[in-house]
């Protein structure tokens, strides 16, 4: 899992899921199975739930489960992510198809599935376009700060549901007020079998981290309820599930549905991509494997195609389904082929197992499997490292918190790109010089003692050289040779960390060299990249600069001006002899 599958000609599969699981250990099945059945336990309520959200009958969210489960086992480049119905595509097509369904002669299930439809459109738009590489945005930072907020809006969703508390409320701090000026109000039977669960999930994971803890307590809360006939004393169960398969059909709204129906499906499409790039990353970095971006288009994709012939609705990934699987161990997609067949099993045979299941066990379950996505340790790690990284988490935190996951992705996108712009426009530089006692050159700032050769300013600029940082860098230069107490006769231009170089910052190095020359100063290079070289040589710039004075190292460099300008005196002799252990940081 720690590259991409590729095929035997060296390419990239384009069914990594499938080149996975012809090379599936029959070792992982005890935890690909464990974890299938639970996330099969949480996921029937749950997508029943996201259909009445988005509009639909409730049985649709499990037609909806059905294609994404298969499909993205074939064709995902990630063995954890649990995709299907979920919370924000749901809201976001049930207000994208109220306005038209008033006033549209088509049922309002074939506008959502043939959204869904519209939704792998633009979805497969973006493979053939290559637009995966947009998820490399998406820095640690916001994967940090993204699975921080997400598992917010998952416990404050889930207030209700564990209280018995009737919330009729949208954001998060609406429901957080709900809550607690409601309180009075609290269902304590609902209440006490939450917080059994919760006690139950969060003990058990501390003393037996292996174990099937929500699948366990599911069947123990369904027990309690079926014993003591806590169903009739108030206490929510998931009751009856429909039966019946669905059947391939091609939606057919109105003309006039399709204009109306592209700008929420490219906005659908946005949301449940960011959605599902990030929650894929984040359990990529934790189990140290790679996300193919590109090939996530593709999976959701085809996967929205095959909900929509099927009379589902757009789809996503879903974090809490992908939380649960990862917290019984799942190791590849095989565990939502378990849940594909446990889904299947309820529909034909098994539904009136489910009926008596608590609904505030549910939400128990979400709140457990979001304790885990707040890493509280790696907020303080990028506190240590960077301030400025700690600050994109709590942004991204707030913004998804405070606006949508849209908004507050796309805020945090931005200020990672501007820190990132900021840092390459002004970056650090270093006059290069001899430390007693070390060998090498380095940076005359980091070392007491350290000095230059009377007439030489040996000069690094951190970064490529481009528009943004150009003036910038010919600013430098020239501050470091007014700064030598000695007339400078040469500069040499350290060119090791300059890995790129554009025309705005070709002309800037000719003109910086025109102007060295007016003052007496000769200009040369030293550790040309090859790269470097070849975007220089049809310069003006370089024809200037006689092959001579190219040095491949800086002590050819120094030796060369030790020759030409001190008459082969070297005052640096001078300095005590390095250590042994000494580094060459030339």
């Amino acid at each position: 899992m720690d590259k991409p599958v590729k095929n035997r000609q060296g390419r990239q599969s384009l069914a990594p899921g499938w080149q996975s699981l012809r090379h599936y250990q029959l070792g992982w099945l005890r935890q690909d199975g464990l974890a299938g059945l639970t996330v099969a336990a949480y996921l029937i309520p749950q997508c029943m739930a996201y259909g009445e959200l988005a509009g639909v009958q409730p049985v649709a969210g499990l037609w909806a489960i059905l294609p994404p489960m298969l499909i993205y086992a074939l064709l995902g480049s990630s063995p954890q992510l649990s995709v299907g119905p979920e919370s924000t595509t749901a809201v976001m097509t049930a207000v994208a198809i109220a306005p038209l369904a008033m006033t549209n002669t088509s049922t309002y299930a074939s506008i959502a599935a043939f959204l869904a439809i519209l939704v792998g459109l633009v979805y497969l738009v973006g493979y053939i376009a290559h637009l995966g590489f947009l998820a490399d945005l998406l820095s640690k930072p916001i994967l940090v700060g993204y699975m921080a907020g997400v598992a917010i809006i998952m416990i404050t969703g889930q207030l209700s549901k564990v209280s018995g508390i009737p919330i009729q409320a949208n954001s998060i701090w609406e429901q957080t007020y709900r809550f607690v000026s409601d309180i009075e109000q609290i269902h304590w039977k609902t209440f006490l079998i939450a917080s059994l669960v919760l006690v139950f999930l969060w003990s058990s994971q501390r003393r037996f981290p292996r174990a099937p803890g929500p699948l366990i307590a599911v069947l123990l809360a369904t027990t309690a309820v079926a014993l003591f006939h806590l169903d009739q004393q108030g206490v929510k169960v998931v009751g009856m599930i429909p039966a019946g398969l669905p059947h391939l059909q091609l939606p057919q709204p109105s003309v006039p549905d399709l204009s109306s129906l592209v700008a929420a499906a490219m906005g659908i499409a946005v949301v449940g991509y960011s959605d599902n790039i990030l929650t894929a990353r984040a359990f990529a970095n934790r189990h140290s494997y790679q996300i193919d971006g590109n090939q996530e288009l593709l999976a959701l994709g085809i996967a929205n195609l095959g909900t929509g012939v099927l009379q589902g609705f757009p789809i996503s990934s879903s974090g809490s389904r992908t939380v649960i699987g990862d917290a019984l161990g799942s190791k590849t997609q095989v565990f939502s082929l378990v849940a594909w067949g446990a889904v299947m099993g309820v529909l034909l045979f098994l539904r009136p197992l489910l009926a008596l299941f608590p609904t505030a066990a549910l939400g128990a379950i979400v709140i457990f499997a979001a304790t885990k996505l707040i890493d509280i340790s790696e907020f303080y790690r990028l506190w240590q490292f960077r301030k400025t990284e700690f600050g994109l988490a709590v942004i991204t935190s707030l913004g998804v918190l405070g606006t949508d996951i849209l908004i507050g992705v796309a805020l945090a996108v931005a200020l990672s790109v501007i820190d990132l712009f900021t840092r390459i426009a002004r970056p650090h530089d270093a006059v290069l010089g001899k430390v007693p006692g070390l060998a090498g050159w380095h940076d005359i700032a980091d070392w007491q003692g350290a000095a230059t050769w009377p007439g030489l300013v040996i000069y690094r600029y951190d970064a490529p050289l481009c528009f943004a940082n150009a003036e910038n860098f010919k600013q430098r230069v020239l501050e470091a040779i007014t700064a030598e107490a000695d007339p400078v006769r040469w500069l040499i231009l350290n060119t090791e960390a300059i890995i790129d170089i554009d025309i705005t910052a070709v002309d800037m190095l000719e003109s910086l060299r025109q102007e060295l020359s007016t003052m007496g100063i000769t200009c040369g290079l030293a550790r040309v990249k090859q790269d470097l070289y070849n975007q220089l040589k049809p310069s003006e710039f370089l024809q200037h600069i006689p092959p001579d004075y190219i040095f491949p190292s800086l002590q050819l460099a120094v030796t060369a001006f030790v020759k030409d300008v001190l008459n082969g005196n070297d005052p640096m002799l001078e300095l005590p002899l390095p250590q042994s252990s000494s580094i060459n940081q030339e």
